[in-house]
């Protein structure tokens, strides 16, 4: 939103500096983007008087000028300063425009400084209108009446010493979409006063040859519709102070009778339009429009409608976009002599869905689909054929309407308490009061009534919201939060959010780059991953790649990894921890935490230290994650991996049915549909399904160090070449849960050498057993039986020996 500031003085009697208006603008919620101000760029440029010009000695086109300037301003001492000049028109006693040394002159992007031209000394310039960036006129330097007043700022003398100031507005304040909407924030926050709007209704002289009507299947969309036929009109170009205003603001003027429309959209929010009355045939009909018509718009476009999107319409078909834009049939030009002003409101959903749906963007369409004043849609009405008439002449009838104004009455108890207890600011109740009724709301007792302009307030705290804004959150005071209890405060986060947080370091320590990606993903790439179902889709997604909520944290991570393979980053460490969801009921997400491993395991070296990822990759980090977590120490391994693993290179860490963990590599189907290159393996760990400790405590378990020396034993055995390996190591883990601390795979003898030394269908597996005594050194008798045990064991458990 873009205004001038003598445009802002037309609604509010302030002498406020302009810096203490933009600050206030920013605190109360229209923060500044951004300012240009004339008197920064051209407030140097005085006005002077060549005493003399004569011929430069050494150039045809030079002239040598003694200037008279008053660097003070007008009746200050002058100052008589030499300037060489090479406009045609420097002539003795022409008044002009002079920029002292040290001025920057935007036209040209320079500096200037003392110097010397063609041997002669030169002190400043001269200027012309392009120098200045106020026209391209560069024929000449500028020349002034003999009255304009010697030493006064020339942005001062032409009345261009106004500020343009650009303010964000956001979605909520669509009263501040015009300049009078602004006004009226500044002056309840005492910068100023609200001057009063006049509205008197222009009487019509005769009936309207033009009738409107809303057909019932537009109702809902259009809730009113007026207008008035103004005969007599004169289409010229509008005055020079609001092709000033729009130009300001970066319209273009095109006509007194469109100039006169956009002026109204920006200052006073109520958008119109003006239809040619000769051309538009018989009367005009508000209703939806049909399959197969088309509309050739003021944008030179044409565009096909659809059953649903509101047209205005004669007896020939679309003549407007209803909210949006005009036809280019019906638009005025400069042989318009009679007019038709239309007025109207337009159902904020409505207008947003056609605008969507054709793509056409407009001050219009930006305005009544964030909701004007209903109220002042025959208001606006009378105060528009009043400029109409004052700019263009004619005669106006009397106004036809169909509709009614929407009821937007609504009121809100206002508690004076509610402002300390949800902002924390304490404010009298009369100034409560007071500031609301200046912001235009009505008082009954203890009840507001919102104006009929702000569709933002819907409840007690956006009551408070505006008191709060207007006396301005800055006055907030930090104060400190009282303790309920004196001592060490509880923990604040749950046991989720702090296993997610082990979690989240376990995995970065690892050397994992975490990653965050969105929730949504297509459906193809759900049902990769079990998901895609009716169940969590979304209704209104933000586009094709977002339709589905993620079943798994894997699509995001693979399509990752798929954009850094095409930029040429083949070794990668990602992960992840966030929801996926099974459903889209509540208790139907879950939090998981998914690490992915691409490539090689490291950089190519000279020492052959590089090797592509493998499943045990996953497994070791997936067990890391666990027992960051406190999972027990001796979960169950099966191979029951979900259908996006590789069913032969995949398994699950559980303990009975509850799934802690699923690892291994990711099946090549997959990979392929996600253009990832492999080898690429991962683990996921389900974070809520960890159980608790038994032990609860904020603190970590105390270290306990053995007193009593370890022992460890090596032990071989021969088994049919598939036997698990993980077989063998949970037999021994069994034989004594006491005494056995870990159990380690330190080799395996596969292949044909090893069927011909120990039998076809033959291999060997080696562990490495280790004894940890907690409360006396293990005897030799001891260690003896303990390691008969992990010999029968392992046998009965495989059906091995022990090799010889």
């Amino acid at each position: 939103m873009k205004f001038t500031l003598s445009w802002l003085k037309d609604h509010l009697d302030t002498d406020t500096p302009l810096d203490v208006l933009l600050a206030a603008l920013t605190d109360l919620g229209l923060e500044v983007e951004g300012v240009e101000n004339p008197a920064e760029t051209l407030g140097a440029f005085r006005i002077c008087r060549v005493i003399e010009a004569v011929q430069h000695p050494n150039a045809d086109r030079l002239r040598v000028c003694r200037v008279e300037t008053y660097p003070d301003g007008p009746g200050s001492k002058p100052q008589e300063i030499q300037v060489v000049c090479g406009a045609p028109n420097a002539r003795t006693g022409l008044i002009g425009v002079f920029a002292p040394p040290g001025t920057h002159v935007p036209g040209t992007g320079v500096d200037l400084k003392p110097g010397v031209i063609r041997g002669v000394e030169s002190n400043g310039m001269l200027c012309s209108e392009r120098e200045m960036m106020l026209s391209d006129n560069h024929d000449g330097i500028i020349e002034l009446p003999e009255d304009a007043p010697l030493g006064m700022r020339f942005i001062d003398y032409r009345g261009l010493n106004d500020p343009l100031i650009e303010v964000k507005i956001t979605p909520n304040r669509p009263d501040a979409l015009g300049v009078r909407g602004i006004a009226r924030d500044l002056a309840a926050r005492g910068l100023g006063v609200l001057k009063p709007q006049e509205v008197s209704p222009v009487e019509g002289r005769f009936a309207s040859p033009i009738s409107v009507a809303i057909a019932p299947d537009a109702a809902k969309g259009c809730p009113l519709f007026a207008g008035r036929l103004i005969r007599g009109v004169k289409n010229g170009p509008s005055p020079a102070w609001l092709q000033a205003r729009l130009k300001a603001i970066g319209l273009r003027p095109i006509s007194a009778l469109v100039d006169i429309t956009n002026f109204f959209t920006h200052d006073l929010n109520r958008p119109l339009h003006v239809f040619d009355a000769a051309k538009v045939k018989g009367n005009l009909t508000i209703r939806m429009a049909k399959d197969g018509e088309d509309l050739l718009a003021l944008d030179g476009k044409t565009y096909a409608l659809r059953p649903g999107q509101i047209v205005i319409v004669d007896d020939a078909g679309p003549e407007s976009l209803a909210g949006i834009m005009g036809g280019e049939h019906s638009g005025c030009t400069e042989e318009t002599t009679d007019v038709f002003l239309e007025s109207a409101y337009w159902d904020p959903i409505t207008i947003a869905a056609t605008g969507r749906a054709l793509k056409i963007n407009s001050d219009a369409r930006y305005r009544f689909e964030r909701g004007v004043d209903p109220a002042f849609t025959l208001p606006g009405l009378e105060l528009a054929t009043q400029m109409v008439i004052d700019l263009c002449g004619g005669e106006p009838s009397h106004v036809v309407a169909d509709g009614a104004v929407p009821d937007t009455t609504r009121a809100y108890r206002l508690n004076p308490e509610r402002v300390v207890s949800l902002v924390g600011m304490g404010i009298p109740e009369s100034e409560q009061r007071r500031t609301l009724e200046a912001l235009g709301f009505t008082m009954q007792g203890d009840m507001a009534v919102p104006p009929s302009w702000r569709p933002d307030v819907q409840g007690e705290a956006d009551l408070v919201e505006e008191v709060a804004r207007i006396a301005s959150l800055e006055k907030l005071e930090g104060q400190p939060l009282r303790r309920a209890v004196p001592g060490v405060p509880r923990p604040i986060l749950t046991p989720l959010q702090q296993r997610e947080k082990a979690a989240r370091r376990q995995i970065a320590g690892l050397g994992y780059n975490e990653c965050v990606t969105y929730s949504f993903i297509d459906q193809t790439a759900a049902q990769l991953f079990g998901g895609g179902s009716e169940a969590v889709r979304v209704e209104n997604p933000i586009s094709s790649e977002m339709t589905h909520l993620r079943p798994d944290l894997l699509p995001g991570l693979l399509r990752a990894a798929a954009r850094n393979q095409a930029r040429g980053f083949m070794d990668l460490a990602l992960a992840e921890i966030g929801p996926v969801f099974s459903g889209g009921e509540p208790g139907e997400q879950t939090l998981h935490a998914t690490g992915l491993l691409v490539g090689a395991t490291a950089p190519r070296d000279p020492y052959g230290s590089r090797r592509p990822v493998d499943v045990f990759d996953a497994k070791a980090d997936a067990e890391a994650v666990l027992a960051a977590l406190g999972a027990p120490a001796r979960p169950q391994i099966s191979r029951k991996a979900p259908g996006w693993w590789h069913p032969g290179r995949s398994g699950v860490i559980g303990l009975g049915p509850n799934t802690m963990a699923v690892f291994g590599e990711v099946h090549p189907r997959v990979l392929a549909a996600l253009d990832v290159k492999g080898p690429a393996v991962a683990f996921t760990v389900m974070v809520s399904a960890v159980p608790q400790p038994k032990v609860k405590s904020p603190t970590r378990t105390a270290l306990v160090a053995p007193d009593f020396q370890a022992v460890e034993r090596d032990f071989a055995f021969v088994v049919d070449k598939g036997v698990e390996t993980l077989v063998a190591v949970n037999a021994a883990l069994g034989a004594d849960k006491a005494l056995i601390e870990t159990v380690r795979v330190f080799d395996q003898f596969t292949g044909e050498k090893a069927e011909a030394q120990m039998g076809a269908g033959k291999k060997s597996i080696a562990l490495t057993v280790r004894l940890q005594p907690a409360d006396r050194t293990l005897t030799e008798a001891e260690i003896e039986a303990v390691s008969t045990r992990i010999v029968e064991k392992v046998t009965k458990a495989t059906g091995g020996t022990l090799r010889s």
